[in-house]
């Protein structure tokens, strides 16, 4: 059997070794922090309501995490690069399964060239899809994709009783799908949270996802991943629901709630990483620009709604 572990022991990740434990796999998780490591090793909790199964082992030792045959990656975009070169000694040629959504900022670059850019011997794979932590830490059936460009990725070893995967050799689309799809749910949380309408909202969630799919395929995606798990049906959940933490903070912002604006989301990092591709290849991504605007405090709601509706009568 496989050796898994998991690097990030965050809400995903943490749910992640929950469910392989839970159908009897052994597993490592890892976080950079000793003393929040030996708290999760004497209580056996880190997610509300959820015990840790006996098969997870915590650990804040990175050696010991990275003597695994795959390792998800459930560390935040951002962060990944950082974490990589920092450890890149204990990584050689094992599965690197990357669970981050969103774009670097300084680079522009998705996780997969992240990790061949920092662990060539590695081989890369991306996990995404709809998903909650919460459901998937609770045995509630999910399903998502993996690719991989090796045709057979290890579909296999991470799929359990609850988490159902489908494969693909379109890592771009795939992790495209997952990355733009949280800027999407900014805008969305901002148009509830505002009171301008569910009608507004199945609008911008439409033409989003057509935001979406120029940028993904102007970079190498199939236009049919992004009619997928990672894209359509991860765009479905996070537009219409306050456990996603890029709608629930557009919520907030929406409403004028104070210190909404500084929140640590995903979903804002990639805007502003998009945008500056975009520039670049002249791609036209107007919601993602207000979104942006938006968090960077420059235009009011006001101001949005008018850009978007006063925009030229086009075929749709």
């Amino acid at each position: 059997m496989k050796r898994i572990s998991v690097l990030g022991a965050g809400a995903f990740g943490t749910a992640y070794a929950v469910s392989l434990a839970g159908d009897g796999r052994d597993v490592v998780l890892w976080a950079r922090d000793p003393g929040d490591m030996q708290a999760v090793r004497e209580t056996r909790r880190r997610l509300p309501g959820v015990r840790l199964p006996d098969g997870v082992t915590v650990t804040s030792d990175f050696a010991e995490a990275a003597a695994a045959d795959i390792i998800l990656l459930a560390i935040p975009l951002q962060q990944l690069s950082g974490v990589l070169a920092a450890h890149r000694d204990h990584i050689t040629t094992q599965t690197l399964v990357s669970c981050a959504k969103g774009i670097d900022i300084a680079t522009g670059r998705g996780s997969a060239e992240i990790i061949t850019g920092t662990c060539p011997r590695a081989t890369p794979a991306i996990l995404s899809g709809p998903s909650f932590a919460i459901d998937i830490a609770t045995g509630l059936p999910t399903a998502l994709t993996i690719a991989a460009e090796d045709p057979e990725p290890p579909q296999q070893a991470l799929s359990t009783a609850n988490i159902r995967l489908y494969r693909s050799t379109d890592m771009v689309g795939v992790e495209h799908g997952g990355a733009l799809k949280n800027v999407i749910a900014i805008a969305c949380g901002i148009t509830i949270g505002a009171g301008l309408g569910e009608s507004a909202r199945a609008a911008l969630m439409t033409r989003g996802y057509a935001e979406m799919s120029r940028f993904a395929q102007a970079r190498g995606a199939r236009p049919e991943t992004l009619a997928g798990l990672s894209g359509l049906g991860d765009l479905a959940l996070t537009c219409t629901s306050e456990k996603s933490r890029n709608y629930a903070y557009g919520l907030g912002l929406g409403r004028g709630e104070a210190g909404a604006r500084n929140a640590t989301i995903e979903g804002k990092a990639t805007a502003r990483a998009v945008i500056d591709v975009a520039r670049t290849l002249g791609i036209d991504m107007p919601i993602a620009g207000l979104v942006l605007a938006m968090v960077s405090g420059t235009i009011t709601i006001e101001q949005a709604v008018e850009a978007l509706l006063s925009r030229p009568l086009k075929e749709e």
